[in-house]
């Protein structure tokens, strides 16, 4: 058939003839910088996949694809997402013998079954396994899986099930890495992609590749710093009679300096605590560890005058933390009745940390902390402390300046929006703590905890008293 006039795109030659469900369609001539571009927004590595199976799509003319993310440095992360296709159909898809693969025999360096190439495969020259040079298969086309010559039954079985008879498979490769992945589209009908579609793609495929690179590198540091955070942090939350807690943590790309702690103290006693050392990185999180670690010393010591405790860690910082500065906040509470008082009290001091809040039937308001410096920044910290007295029925939260800087907003929105948040809490939902904070992070922050997009790190810290 005669296939028309195609206007050029910047860099590609026009196209050539091809069967008429290959030729390229309107939608192919979308201009790669506008396809690159939807690339480029994309944060995670799911979602980057996504993108190179929908454009791999729009300029191959195929309706249906998979993307195996399959990192040749056997690091991981291993992931397999489809366009088009349900988890039923990826299984079914995984049935079929590696070797009948044209994606495995790709990732797996496998031969093709012919002892060649295979039909439309194209080797990419210069690839060294030790001192043998090889080539490395950097796109394999099946043009008609129900026709086709020496292809496996399982194939075919699962082609016909699935309803594709061509498929188109490219390798993703980028440095320092080598083999990311590959990805691979499914055409409804026998045929296969024009010069000019393979042209596209190719150009598509280098790009892809680097940035998928980047974003594996981002979400390694991210999993390597969320690692880190979590050894330092609480394993679990104590339980102390009279009181439930409940957090939230999440980590910044980078690792952060954020933490808290939960601290049982002799008879029934509770410490809360949570704070932030500046910077960000692996030396941060050390920084934090220790800090961290010093103040449940503190604690256990004298955990009954907060001031004290923040003072004892002023003086620790200044010692052997000389280049850094950090805000804390301690509360000490004792059970009530302890100290011949029916009442609960919680005394609080904070430095340069964020206002608790207090939540309950009758009341949703910040607590009063006395304006402080943070740790490292005067000679001499000492601030007074401030008691309250919770009700049973309330809920004391407990946060890191990162709760108010992920919502974008002004610090005095920020305060305003985490205010509301807590009073709009449902009636029913006010005596669990696990809902408060889930209410919370879901008004505040409707990307989630896990958002790619900051760098900040997060903590909602929820102390319920029942008694």
């Amino acid at each position: 058939m005669t296939v028309p006039h195609v206007p050029k795109v910047a860099g590609t030659e026009p196209p050539l003839s091809g069967s008429a469900h290959t030729a390229d369609p309107p939608a192919a001539l979308t201009p790669l910088h506008d396809l690159t571009e939807h690339l480029a927004r994309t944060r995670t590595l799911p979602d980057a996949l996504q993108e190179v199976l929908r454009a791999g799509a729009t300029l191959l003319g195929a309706t249906r694809g998979l993307a195996v993310l399959q990192p040749a440095d056997g690091l991981g992360p291993d992931t397999t997402i489809g366009l088009g296709l349900g988890p039923a159909d990826l299984g079914h898809i995984e049935t079929v013998p590696h070797r009948a693969l044209a994606h495995r025999r790709i990732l797996d360096g496998l031969p093709e079954p012919d002892g060649g190439h295979g039909t439309g495969s194209r080797p990419e020259d210069g690839a060294r396994t030790g001192t043998a040079e090889r080539t490395e298969i950097t796109e394999i086309t099946e043009p008609d899986i129900p026709g086709g010559k020496g292809l496996d039954p399982r194939l075919r079985e699962v082609a016909a099930r699935l309803g594709f008879a061509a498929s188109h498979t490219v390798r993703l490769a980028a440095d320092p890495y080598g083999g990311l992945g590959a990805a691979v589209w499914l055409y409804d009908e026998p045929g296969e992609p024009t010069e000019r579609q393979r042209h596209l793609v190719g150009r598509y495929r280098s790009y892809a590749s680097e940035h998928l690179a980047r974003l594996l590198e981002l979400d390694r540091h991210r999993q390597a710093a969320a690692t880190l955070n979590e050894e330092l942090l609480p394993h679990r939350l104590p339980r102390v009679p009279g009181v439930r807690l409940a957090v939230r943590h999440g980590s910044g790309p980078r690792g952060g300096g954020d933490w808290y702690d939960a601290l049982p103290l002799p008879d029934g006693a509770l410490g809360l605590a949570v704070g932030s050392v500046s910077g960000s990185g692996p030396s941060a999180v050390a920084a934090m560890g220790r800090l961290r670690a010093s103040l449940r010393a503190y604690a256990v010591m004298e955990g009954e005058d907060p001031v004290a405790v923040l003072s004892d860690l002023e003086l620790l910082m200044r010692l052997t933390e000389p280049a850094r500065t950090a805000t804390a906040l301690f509360a000490f509470t004792e059970p009530p009745g302890l100290t011949g008082d029916t009442r609960r009290t919680l005394t609080l001091a904070g430095a340069g940390h964020c206002p608790p809040l207090i939540v309950g039937e009758l009341r949703t308001e910040f607590v009063e902390t006395s304006l402080s410096a943070p740790l490292g920044m005067l000679a001499c910290w000492e601030a007074p402390s401030v008691a309250i007295e919770p009700v049973p029925g309330e809920t004391l939260l407990l946060y890191s300046d990162g709760l108010l800087h992920r919502t974008g907003d002004a610090t005095d929105r920020a305060f305003a929006r985490l205010h509301t948040a807590a009073a709009g809490v449902p009636r029913r939902s006010r005596r669990d703590p696990d809902a408060i904070v889930d209410h919370i992070l879901g008004a505040l922050l409707p990307q989630g905890l896990d958002d790619p997009a900051s760098d900040e790190d997060v903590i909602l810290l929820a102390a319920h008293f029942e008694a």
